[in-house]
């Protein structure tokens, strides 16, 4: 659904740039998606210049490609990469809390503990994705939805100036439909502006009250009624086009009630437990907190790193591993991420971005799994 609370707009892509260079005024890093090392990834961008234009990409189960084509001029036309909003918000590794002893010797001597909160700095991310804009909202709700809120993870989201660009066509492991976070942003989903790439243009939606600030100091004028069509189609036609889907509806309970099919067994003589699916995902947010003592023992340094639910270590605890073998590491992951997270957080944690099918090493595909169950009901 598009956002109707505020008047469509008309951007060039000259006022694209004045667009990137009013966030740096403001003190903002831009980062945007550029082809890096023959991966789209987000890094810092000055000039409109600097974005694929006119690369587009490839993605299918363990195959991610990008090609160049010489015919579209696109500037947002190569879907995604690996990264996702999670790494802006929730830090790889981090420090949380400085312990020291003081001064004196003896048992019993007193020490201080400080948290550890970053100096985040102001980020402008341009051309995010409905689908991570619905990671991002699952994340929130896991770290700042309940009274324990995480405070290097709020210091960094509220410094994050959104601008996401919709899809106007996806590839062959999108399916964000059938997981209704997509392909158009959604009103209300967090964005300050959103962008369509289209007619050699752009049109352009407030979300929030800097984002439609940043739109008046550009000055545009209003998007063409004949745009807003092609628009409307653009996102139809991909949305209907998406090769792949998830019964969002019903795959809670068909899980649930499936923990002990043999497809279980199947998927785990393929599973390489590598957790390149947690890494790339946008909501996975399992980690691992440990302290690491200064040379001299009088201090310490308590750090988060993220962690995966496929690693050995992560299920064991004093001497006992729950989870000794791939089935039942690959089966917590899926009904995690499918069903029980539905229970814990009130929606499920999959957005439908198709990361995990595409940079899984061996191409094993949750969309297929979840239909093999299916196909096989209720098996014992």
């Amino acid at each position: 659904m598009l956002d109707a609370t505020t008047p469509p707009l008309w951007l060039s892509r000259e006022d694209l740039q004045r667009l990137v260079d009013a966030l740096r005024a403001q003190g903002r890093r831009v980062l945007g998606p550029v082809v890096r090392e023959g991966v789209l990834r987000f890094d810092e961008v000055r000039s409109i210049g600097e974005l694929p234009e006119g690369w587009s990409d490839e993605q299918a189960p363990g195959r991610y490609r990008l090609t160049h084509r010489k015919d579209d001029a696109s500037l947002f036309g190569v879907v995604s990469g690996p990264d996702s909003l999670k790494p802006h918000v929730f830090a790889a590794r981090e420090p949380l809390l400085q312990i020291e002893m003081d001064a004196g010797s003896g048992p019993g001597r007193p020490f201080r503990a400080e948290p550890i909160v970053p100096d985040a700095e102001p980020l402008a991310l341009l051309g995010v994705r409905a689908c991570d804009l619905a990671g991002l909202a699952v994340q929130d709700r896991v770290f700042l939805g309940d009274r324990f809120v995480d405070a290097s993870y709020a210091a960094r989201r509220a410094r994050l100036f959104l601008v996401a660009v919709g899809c106007t066509h996806a590839v062959a492991t999108c399916f964000c439909a059938s997981m209704d976070t997509g392909p158009a942003p959604r009103a209300g989903s967090g964005y300050d502006v959103a962008l369509t790439e289209i007619d050699g243009g752009f049109v352009a939606r407030a979300g929030s009250d800097a984002g439609a600030a940043l739109l008046a100091s550009l000055a545009p004028g209003p998007a063409p009624a004949a745009t807003l069509e092609r628009e409307r189609d653009a996102y139809a036609a991909c949305a209907a086009g998406m090769q792949r889907s998830l019964p969002r509806e019903s795959v809670r309970d068909l899980l649930f009630e499936n923990l002990d099919h043999p497809r279980w067994d199947a998927v785990a003589e393929r599973c390489l437990s590598c957790a390149n699916c947690t890494m790339v995902c946008p909501t996975c947010f399992c980690h691992d907190v440990r302290d690491e003592p200064s040379v001299d023992l009088r201090g310490s340094v308590r750090v988060r790193e993220w962690d995966s639910c496929f690693n050995v270590e992560h299920a064991r605890i004093h001497g006992l591993d729950f989870r000794p073998h791939v089935r039942e590491r690959y089966r917590q992951w899926l009904v995690h991420k499918l069903a029980s997270w539905v229970d814990q957080f009130g929606s499920s944690g999959c957005v439908g971005c198709g990361r995990c099918i595409a940079w899984c090493p061996v191409g094993i595909d949750l969309t297929e799994e979840v239909a093999a169950i299916a196909a096989n009901g209720a098996a014992q």
